[in-house]
């Protein structure tokens, strides 16, 4: 952004591709990661296991510590592997092919405000090929409702 970088984490779930949370910062410290997380525990519960890459936010014990005292096996990408991580790697593509690039945003109110839309037409109207069309709403819906009947 024209008064400088604005950063974004996400927490995702990786079989749906639905993200179920997200933060924006316009600091690099662990605050934001770690908001998110949280957020997305208290709303979706907890997974069996986190992944990341090894940004100092997601490595440092603030980010890990709130995993361990949830019992959450925390995974971690490769070191320069951008691949170990796909799926958030793609997201990323994707938020700034289809929404980012094409905005100039006049504050960072606004760019929240535009990436929240964006992330609700990602969520509930996208169609994904590799689900057959489904949005990840959809899927992840699907996933939770088979469990139940199970």
């Amino acid at each position: 952004m024209p008064g400088g970088f604005v950063y974004l984490t996400a927490v995702m779930d990786w079989y749906s591709r639905k993200v179920l949370t997200w933060e924006v910062s316009v600091t690099i410290d662990d605050a934001f990661c770690v908001s998110a997380l949280e957020q997305a525990i208290r709303l979706y519960g907890k997974p069996k296991i986190f992944n990341t890459d090894q940004g100092s936010q997601f490595t440092g014990k603030t980010f890990t510590d709130v995993l361990k005292e949830n019992g959450i096996t925390i995974s971690m990408d490769g070191k320069g592997r951008a691949m170990d991580n796909i799926m958030i790697e793609r997201l990323w593509r994707t938020v700034k092919y289809e929404e980012v690039y094409l905005k100039d945003y006049a504050s960072v109110l606004d760019l929240i405000a535009n990436l929240d839309v964006y992330f609700k037409y990602y969520n509930d109207e996208r169609p994904h090929s590799t689900f057959g069309l489904q949005t990840p709403a959809e899927v992840y819906e699907a996933g939770f409702n088979y469990a139940e009947v199970v």
